[in-house]
């Protein structure tokens, strides 16, 4: 039988604190459980190594995320905004701005949010114009598809800004009404 470690905090106390000193460290525990790289045992660099590995299909995963929102389009145009249309537009989109920015395609994330903004924040999507939602769409695929271009971060930014610019003007209107609405649509985000 091993030996029972003490598993209580160490207490220091000093004239006005005391320091509570958890009885594990962390360094140990992961040392212990992860699989040893020669010579590195940061398990940052580990994920970073295997992040690095798997970055070869990144393309593939964005091209796919890409014909997922154009579907979604498709469906919306087809049938409008039922609520498994609207559903599926609104994940795609927003699949995409979680994963853009890891996929190496940071400008396609802020197209992607501009869209899901749109879907987000029109009371009643059924306004929400079909050439707004095709703007988006064929920005986001744009992006992907040029980015090769030495320009292309120029001419993404552009672009996204524009986007941006005609979201927030037609969430304007249709909001106008609601002034609390307003204010929160407006309001700076919380994180960076």
């Amino acid at each position: 039988m091993a030996p029972r470690r003490d598993d209580t905090p160490k207490i220091v106390i000093y004239a006005d604190y005391e320091v509570i000193v958890p009885p594990h460290e962390l360094r140990k525990v992961i040392a212990a459980t992860g699989a040893a790289v020669e010579g590195d045992d940061e398990p940052i660099a580990r994920a970073e190594a295997a992040l690095t590995q798997l970055s070869v299909e990144f393309s593939a995963w964005m091209d796919s995320e890409c014909e997922r929102l154009e579907a979604a389009r498709q469906e919306v145009r087809r049938h409008g905004f039922t609520p498994q249309a609207h559903d599926a537009l609104f994940r795609a989109a927003h699949d995409i701005k979680g994963e853009a920015a890891t996929f190496g395609y940071p400008a396609v994330a802020a197209a992607a949010e501009s869209l899901c903004r749109l879907i987000e924040h029109t009371p009643e999507i059924a306004r929400v114009p079909l050439a707004l939602v095709d703007q988006h769409v064929e920005a986001v695929r744009a992006i992907v598809r040029e980015r090769a271009r030495t320009d292309h971060s120029v001419v993404a930014d552009a672009l996204v800004r524009r986007l941006r610019e005609v979201t927030d003007e037609f969430l304007r209107e249709v909001n106008r009404d609601r002034p609390d609405d307003l204010e929160s649509i407006f309001a700076p985000p919380l994180a960076p």
